[in-house]
């Protein structure tokens, strides 16, 4: 790994993981034309599902902020799986979080921002997005939180 995305990520001491295979007929990314879009990344570390439950019952909010961190780097792996080097990327056009929601958490942009501050911690204003943060009765594996990317890439 190397460029200024993979020492920005060494700075900040994160290690970008081997892309998380699939759990269904689906691939972690595909490309089209000047776009990248990842499917749903779900918080795995090693291969494991590292937290699972509802957001405001078993798990706090601010545990899945964490969590939603951990799917945007997965995002990010995904993202590189298809373009090579990350520095390829112009912008992160949109985020999409989902929350598997206890019926009385409405804090789902909060959980959200965890991915969204780990985008612009590694890239800067080419971290900058639009997003959507929802709240779902339930996520696969009983998954907390799944995060997903678009990106730009660079002319």
């Amino acid at each position: 790994m190397s460029g200024a995305v993979a020492s920005r990520l060494a700075e900040l001491g994160l290690t970008l993981p081997d892309v998380v295979p699939p759990l269904a007929a689906y691939q972690p990314a595909v490309r089209s034309g000047d776009y990248v879009y990842t499917s749903g990344q779900l918080p795995m570390v090693d291969g494991k599902l590292v937290a699972t439950g509802k957001v405001g019952a078993e798990v706090t909010p601010e545990q899945a902020k964490e969590l939603a961190r951990v799917c945007a780097l997965n995002a990010l792996a995904a993202v590189k799986s298809v373009v090579g080097d990350l520095d390829r990327i112009a912008r992160v056009v949109k985020v999409v979080g989902f929350v598997a929601s206890d019926p009385a958490f409405t804090g789902q942009p909060g959980v959200v921002n965890g991915a969204s501050e780990l985008l612009g911690e590694v890239l800067g204003e080419k971290g900058v997005h639009a997003r959507s943060a929802v709240g779902v009765a339930v996520l696969p594996l009983d998954a907390p939180v799944e995060v997903e990317i678009q990106v730009e890439l660079a002319s």
